[in-house]
C-alpha cells in the first residue's frame, strides 16, 4: 500500500537578504513557521526500477527536475537499494506561491520513502540530502518554528509559539525568486549589481535584533501586560518590533497587486501581514480563528482567493504528518 504524508506548507516571519556568497547564494536570516494548510504526496515502492512522478497540476514537473524525484534517487543510493518508485502529488498549495510547496514535497516523499522501505537514515544524512537538493527542504525535517540562517538550509529549532489564527491569499501572480534576488543586488548597489559586504551585514545584524526583541513576548515596558495571553502578546510585538520581509522591497513595486492585497489583511483586522518567501502568497495573523474566517470569506467575496487557517507547532507537525 502506498504510504500518505501530509506535506505541510510554511510562513516566514520576517526575512533578511544578506551579501551576496561565493557560491552564488545570498546569506539570509529568517524564522519559518509552519501552517496547516498542506498538500498531500503518496510514496509506492514496486517492483522494478526507476523513479516516476504523477500529478494532475500540469505546472508540476514530472521529470528529475521535480525536487520529489531528487531527493528519492538520493535516499535510495544512500541506503543502498533498489526498486520502482512512484510518487504521487496532490496539490492543494499553489504552485511557486512562497509556501514552500515543493521542498515539503520532498521532504514528504524522503519521509514516505523510509516507511515504504522500513530503513531510516541517520539525521545528519537526512540534513545533508535536503540541504543538497534545495535550501527550504531542511525546515520542514523540523516543523513547527524554525530559525533559518546560511542560504534558508542551516536550520534550528526555536521555542514553541501559541497556535495562531491566519489567513492566507494566494493572487494568481507568478513571481520569480531569481529575478527578486537580482532586483535586490540592483537596488543594493546599483553600480555593480551586487550587495555589498557592509550593507549585508547591517541587513542581517538588524533582522536578529529585532527577532530576538520580538521573540522576547515583552511589551516596551518589560513587564507583560494585564488581560493578554501570551499569542497576543506576540502579535502586539511583532509589529512593534517592525520585523520585515526584504522581498516587499523589490517585489511590491513589480507586483502592486500583492501590496494591496496586504493592506487588504490589515484592513480585515490583522495583527501582522507580510509576503511569504518571495510570494506571491501574502498572509496574515489573527487574533482568533472567527476573524480570520470572516476575513478569508470577505476576501473571497471580493475577488481575492483566501483560506482561513491556523499555524501548526512541531508536536502537532510530526502527530499529523502521516495521514491523507
Amino acid at each position: 500500500m502506498p504510504i500518505s504524508v501530509r506535506s505541510f506548507a510554511k510562513i516566514n516571519l520576517g526575512l533578511a537578504i544578506g551579501r551576496l556568497r561565493e557560491d552564488g547564494f545570498h546569506e539570509l536570516r529568517t524564522i519559518y513557521q509552519t501552517i496547516a494548510l498542506h498538500d498531500v504526496v503518496r510514496v509506492d515502492l514496486q517492483r522494478g526500477t526507476g523513479i516516476e512522478i504523477r500529478c494532475k497540476d500540469p505546472r508540476v514537473p514530472q521529470d528529475e527536475s521535480n525536487t520529489c524525484w531528487r531527493v528519492a534517487e538520493r535516499v535510495l543510493r544512500a541506503l543502498k537499494t533498489r526498486g520502482k518508485v512512484v510518487i504521487q502529488i496532490e496539490k492543494r498549495l499553489p504552485v511557486q506561491g512562497g509556501l514552500g510547496g515543493a521542498s515539503a514535497n520532498a521532504v514528504a516523499t524522503l519521509l514516505g520513502l523510509e516507511k515504504a522501505l522500513k530503513q531510516e537514515l541517520p539525521a545528519r544524512e537526512k540534513h545533508r540530502i535536503a540541504a543538497e537538493v534545495g535550501s527550504d527542504l531542511p525546515l520542514f525535517l523540523l516543523g513547527g518554528l524554525v530559525l533559518g540562517c546560511g542560504r534558508g538550509e542551516e536550520v534550528y529549532p526555536m521555542p514553541e509559539l501559541p497556535e495562531m489564527a491566519c489567513v492566507i491569499a494566494t493572487p494568481e501572480v507568478g513571481v520569480s525568486t531569481p529575478a527578486a534576488f537580482k532586483r535586490w543586488d540592483e537596488i543594493m548597489d546599483g553600480t555593480s549589481g551586487k550587495l555589498t559586504q557592509s550593507s549585508g551585514s547591517d541587513t542581517i545584524n538588524k533582522f536578529s535584533h529585532t527577532a530576538f526583541e520580538w521573540l522576547s513576548g515583552l511589551p516596551t515596558s518589560g513587564v507583560p501586560a494585564k488581560g493578554r495571553d501570551r499569542a497576543e502578546t506576540l502579535l502586539l510585538d511583532l509589529v512593534r518590533t517592525g520585523i520585515e520581509n526584504d522581498f516587499e522591497r523589490v517585489v511590491f513595486p513589480e507586483h502592486p497587486e500583492l501590496r494591496d492585497v496586504k493592506r487588504v489583511l490589515e484592513r480585515e483586522g490583522a495583527k501582522y501581514a507580510s509576503l511569504s518567501g518571495s510570494g506571491s502568497t501574502v498572509y496574515g495573523l489573527f487574533e482568533s480563528q472567527a476573524k480570520a474566517a470572516q476575513a478569508a470569506e470577505r476576501m473571497n467575496a471580493s475577488g481575492v482567493p483566501a483560506q482561513a487557517t491556523l499555524t501548526m507547532p512541531r508536536a502537532e507537525y510530526w502527530q499529523q504528518i502521516f495521514g491523507k
